[in-house]
């Protein structure tokens, strides 16, 4: 998709969001990963090796509301981290806001007048999922300092939950947590990372 201006029109429990975006769409294909090869000693074919399945499509927008960590969040990394955890083709906008965007989002959405690491959006999960994911770059900060990750590990683990909040997983009770938990980790894993729980 070019770039085009959207007024997005979002119901929300009863209240209507209007976020009108410039945004930037950029579609991930589907295509698999070049699997891994093996090399005979004895010659030198190349064979594949378990070829990872291909992931969804994604269609990107990546605004910054607050530019402080735009280096640390290249929209190649940002759309690996999202296509890991999703299952189906995806719709998803990320905007990284300041403090008082966060906290006013946090306090219309939610009645918590704070800002928090991440708000997810969710309008459908098929057979596209369509999201908002908000991040909040003071606190992602913060929290990342606190528990001694990288920047971007923090954000990789933030945009999985987000994501995977998107399509319905959730922590509101223990085994949902533990479930949802779980998920993280395996996809974290396969992305590099370390469990963000440990």
């Amino acid at each position: 998709m070019s770039r085009a201006t959207r007024d997005v029109r979002r119901v929300l429990i009863g209240a209507t969001l209007t976020l009108p975006f410039h945004q930037t769409f950029a579609t991930v294909p589907a295509v698999p990963a070049k699997p891994p090869v093996t090399r005979s000693a004895t010659r030198s074919v190349a064979r594949p090796v378990d070829a990872p399945t291909a992931r969804p499509e994604l269609s990107l927008s990546l605004q910054f509301a607050d530019a402080r960590h735009r280096g640390e969040l290249p929209r190649h990394k940002v759309a690996r981290w999202i296509r890991a955890a999703l299952d189906a083709p995806g719709e998803i906008t990320v905007r990284i806001v300041d403090e008082e965007e966060g906290r006013a989002l946090n306090r219309e959405f939610r009645g918590k007048d704070y800002a928090t690491n991440v708000l997810t959006f969710d309008y459908s999960a098929q057979p596209v999922v369509h999201a908002d994911l908000i991040l909040c770059a003071p606190v992602v900060e913060r929290e990342a300092q606190a528990e001694g990750k990288t920047l971007q590990a923090h954000y990789a683990h933030l945009l999985v939950h987000g994501t995977l909040h998107a399509q319905g997983h959730d922590h509101e009770d223990e085994q949902e947590a533990e479930a949802m938990e779980q998920r993280e980790r395996e996809v974290l894993a396969a992305l590099g990372f370390a469990d963000p729980y440990a």
